[in-house]
């Protein structure tokens, strides 16, 4: 395997053949069980890089580093990298392949073997930015639990799949608008920010993926609410969608009656449905319940 002296040589960054060796050499074959697809370009993990707007104060959290691609792309430009990976081969591996490939950068590295979703602190300084090549089967959750516990992440950017993509980025009125939308936009302000296709993966996903960058509020949802109470309208409006408000909060208000009234009281048609509400009107309808 190829190994550089320095954060900025041309051999730091992982190719397609330096990942096979890597994943031959620890036995590792990649899962679907696990959403694992490895990126194998280097131009991709620096594209990423540069459209995250990774800067070098910044000190970036990674979720599912796997062989560390886009784990040297980072170091190459923020301030620090602390990486998630759940995964036991890999999490024992990533610290090395960082020592052998940018030996002057390993010191702003920590690596935290866990599940992302358990995670409730990071080791060093308060991460500034999230950066991550999400798994495909867990990509919403991690991403709201990550904003969620780590309020001090201002911008984010990460590829999931082109479905989970449009979700995340949809407004009110799409069609494809619902829960992943109006959860990420409680904590940010969200939209689309490129394609990505199936070359430069291995192996190849029978997906195509998207980019999704979302920049913090800098003012929080102005409700009484707690979030807790606003996502709780959201789940009930989308679990049966195709349902007036009315019917879909009934559960949730007590009543079909009552689900009318917290409507009525918040200025939103009964009649209308949670696709064309925004997460300020969801936080309104939690407000009004008696």
């Amino acid at each position: 395997m190829s190994t550089t002296t320095g954060p900025d040589g041309p051999d730091a960054l992982l190719g397609p053949a330096d990942i096979r060796e890597l994943a031959a050499a620890l036995g590792v074959r990649p899962t679907k069980q696990k959403g694992q697809n490895f990126v194998i370009d280097a131009n991709t993990v620096r594209r990423i890089v540069r459209t995250a707007g990774v800067r070098p104060d910044d000190v970036v959290v990674e979720v599912g580093p796997g062989l560390g691609s886009l784990t040297l792309a980072l170091l190459e430009a923020a301030d620090r990298v602390t990486a998630v990976e759940i995964d036991d081969i890999l999490a024992a591996a990533l610290p090395s392949t960082i020592a052998a490939r940018m030996p002057d950068r390993q010191d702003r590295f920590a690596l935290v073997h866990s599940d992302a979703m358990l995670v409730q602190e990071l080791p060093g300084p308060a991460p500034t930015a999230l950066v991550a090549n999400l798994p495909y089967n867990v990509a919403v959750p991690v991403l709201l639990h990550m904003l969620d516990r780590f309020p001090t992440i201002e911008r984010t950017l990460v590829m999931v799949q082109a479905e989970v993509a449009d979700r995340l980025a949809a407004k009110p009125g799409n069609k494809v608008y619902g829960v992943p939308s109006v959860k990420a936009n409680w904590y940010a302000e969200v939209k689309r920010a490129g394609s990505i296709g199936r070359n430069v993966f291995w192996p190849a996903p029978n997906v195509d993926s998207g980019l999704v960058s979302l920049v913090r509020r800098t003012e929080p949802v102005e409700t009484t609410a707690s979030k807790a109470e606003v996502f709780a309208v959201v789940d009930a409006a989308f679990a049966q969608r195709r349902k007036t408000l009315r019917a879909a909060l009934a559960t949730w208000a007590g009543s079909p009656a009552a689900a009318e009234e917290a409507l009525v009281k918040a200025g939103i048609s009964p009649q209308a449905r949670g696709e064309a509400l925004t997460v300020e009107e969801f936080a309104r309808i939690a407000e009004a319940k008696a």
